[in-house]
């Protein structure tokens, strides 16, 4: 009999970048629930079982889970995927006595001021931080500190509010730009550091970090786009030589220890500094922008999604299981139209056809809205690109991107 039968895994959000693991999930055997506020969301469409709950609403996602282990069958894990809601995910586990991290472990990691200060105690290398209290405050932190500054909310996801202060930017704006996406009206600025940005992912085994996810993210437009981030892809393998691949893997291990996460998934936002890693920000669950469905598989041939599930249900996971079977180029761009309404789509069956395409997603239709990025939400689709080397996957993906035009007009 296979080790998943008659088993029940439970999704927190049922987003599109969800249903990858959603459906692995059902093909091992599993009864799969899934949770999500949206009755529409595709998560929920391929479930066994639904429960409509907001992902970030605990309360109500508990209410939920605790009637259908009740009432339907019992859950024997919970996870999620491409959604930042590990607290969640942890008291569900904790009010159900499932395998997950700490609650206050998930809380940490939700709060990048309070994981900031978890680091800095502990002497994990981070930026130079400060919370700000309000816009005249921060004008005297830029005072004090100088240009350029990182200001973002301090528990906000994406790069929702994110920006980069420059002598340019209004500060009383960006302060109040920061504030309104941050649900407990909480702000913070850091040090920017210049330098490659790396996006790493890892499984944490009885402590020890495997990080076979490991990404350079593209930052072509980060002046167009100004004071915005708006990251437009990632590329692995990573340029960077192997002896500061490996500066940036120690510092994972170090943060993921610091932070609490002894069992389960760090995924690392981490900058190389004149030579020095620092880490951004760490996050305690699967990455979203198909990293973990798509780009590591394609990468190294690992399946993190597979891992999480096994450690979600109380399965053991190989150290093996998480080693580089291979290692091919990969290559993610998104596509950034012009503002405007948009009235046609045209080349995607050209892109599609192209060599080393490994995906081709639009996320807008003919009369949808376009509006200028302020986050890493706003694209209007990617594609991904395969080779045999890093250099001519960038080619083939930019290729394609190319090769799509999302005409629009203006509003």
């Amino acid at each position: 009999m296979s080790e998943y039968a008659g088993k029940t895994l439970l999704f927190v959000g049922g987003g599109m970048e969800a249903l990858p693991g959603i459906e692995k999930a059902r093909e091992l055997g599993l009864h799969v629930v899934v949770s999500d506020m949206n009755p529409q969301a595709p998560g929920l469409q391929a479930a066994d079982g639904r429960l409509i709950a907001s992902t970030y609403d605990v309360g109500a996602t508990l209410t939920e889970a605790r009637r259908y282990n009740r009432e339907v069958r019992p859950i024997d894990g919970v996870m999620c995927l491409a959604t930042d809601v590990p607290l969640t995910v942890a008291a569900v586990a904790a009010d159900l006595g499932l395998p997950g991290i700490p609650v206050e472990v998930a809380a940490r990691a939700m709060d990048k001021l309070a994981m900031k200060e978890k680091f800095a105690t502990d002497g994990v290398s981070i930026p130079w931080f400060s919370a700000v209290e309000s816009a005249e405050h921060l004008q005297t932190l830029v005072k004090e500190r100088g240009l350029p500054l990182v200001l973002k909310p301090v528990d906000s996801r994406g790069g929702r509010g994110v920006q980069r202060l420059t002598p340019e930017v209004n500060l009383v704006s960006a302060y109040e730009r920061a504030i309104v996406q941050s649900p407990g009206g909480r702000v913070m600025v850091e040090q920017y550091l210049p330098g490659p940005q790396i996006s790493t992912e890892s499984i944490v085994l009885d402590g020890i970090c495997h990080t076979p996810g490991f990404a350079d993210r593209n930052y072509e437009f980060i002046d167009r786009y100004a004071p915005h981030f708006i990251e437009n892809g990632g590329t692995m393998p990573s340029f960077l030589p192997g002896e500061a691949r490996e500066s940036v893997r120690d510092l994972v291990q170090k943060a993921a220890t610091s932070l609490g996460v002894t069992r389960g998934v760090v995924k690392g936002d981490m900058v190389l500094s004149d030579g020095k890693p620092y880490v951004i920000e760490l996050a305690a669950r699967l990455s979203g922008g198909w990293f973990c469905t798509h780009e590591i598989p394609l990468n190294v041939g690992v399946d993190l999604v597979l891992a999480m599930i096994r450690l979600s249900l109380g399965l053991s996971v190989e150290e093996k299981a998480l080693q580089p079977q291979f290692e091919q180029g990969v290559a993610l761009r998104l596509i950034f139209p012009e503002p405007g309404r948009v009235i046609a789509i045209e080349g995607e069956n050209t892109a599609r056809a192209l060599p080393g395409i490994a995906m081709v997603r639009l996320t807008v239709n003919p009369g949808d809205i376009v509006r200028l990025p302020t986050d890493s939400n706003a694209s209007a689709g990617l594609v991904i690109a395969v080779a045999d080397n890093r250099e001519e996957a960038i080619r083939r993906a930019e290729k394609a991107v190319n090769a799509i035009t999302v005409k629009t007009e203006g509003l």
